[in-house]
């Protein structure tokens, strides 16, 4: 007589292990995009740009410009490996709104690599504009898309296995959201003062503090996708045959 339980004789769906595959893969290339650009900060000679004041793109235009490419790239695939990875698992649905926006910041930051950061002392552009305007859309979308999704997750249809992956992206987003609101009070005060947006606060300090907070977002995102992507636990029944 064999003994087994319901669990070894319902192997993993190929759908789930999937899952599995591609979150454990996005978030690793979030992390590894996260190594990429905090390395311009120490390797020359891009080390040598100002992080207080000088905004991240300025690393595009530096000798090295080919890392900061690659690592934004690679936050992206990582991103929207991640978002597969949510969808497949049952976490997201395709064409929410949630899932719309997270592949929106994706999207946007290959927006950011193809046009790359302008010289604004010399002139405006088309191109220097499209880039500020992808990095405003990346900073924003993420962020509401995450709370979309937590919001759907943690409700009475949410899933009980997900609530702390699901809650630690919340509080993510929001502190992404806290990171960007000084953006909105720079843009709002010179309507009434003259002094400019970019020079209320150190502005290279600003964005890497938000930058560091969107990845931490897309870090969780990460976390919740492989808790997901795990199958359910089902209590063990014993069967016998003969």
């Amino acid at each position: 007589m064999t003994v087994q339980t319901a669990r070894q004789l319902d192997p993993v769906p190929a759908a789930v292990a999937a899952g599995r595959h591609l979150a454990a893969v996005g978030t690793g290339l979030t992390a590894l995009a996260l190594v990429l650009i905090g390395s311009l900060h120490v390797l020359p000679p891009s080390n040598r740009v100002n992080p207080l004041t000088r905004t991240i793109s300025e690393y595009a235009l530096g000798g090295n410009g080919w890392l900061f490419n690659l690592g934004v790239l690679t936050l992206a695939a990582g991103s929207a490996v991640v978002l597969v990875g949510l969808v497949r698992a049952g976490a997201a649905r395709a064409a929410g709104a949630g899932s719309v926006l997270v592949g929106l910041w994706a999207a946007a930051l290959v927006v950011v690599v193809i046009f790359e950061k302008t010289n604004w002392a010399v002139g405006p552009s088309i191109g220097g504009t499209i880039h500020r305007m992808a990095s405003l859309v990346a900073f924003l979308s993420l962020p509401i898309g995450a709370l979309v999704l937590a919001a759907r997750a943690l409700g009475p249809a949410g899933d009980p296995r997900w609530r702390g992956p699901a809650t630690a992206t919340r509080w993510t987003a929001l502190a992404a959201l806290t990171c960007l609101s000084p953006l909105f009070y720079a843009i709002g005060q010179t309507f009434f003062t003259d002094v400019p947006w970019y020079r209320v606060f150190p502005l290279g300090a600003m964005e890497r503090l938000l930058g560091l907070a969107e990845v931490t977002v897309m870090l969780a995102l990460g976390w919740w996708a492989i808790r997901a992507a795990r199958p359910a636990s089902a209590p063990d029944s014993v069967t016998s045959a003969a």
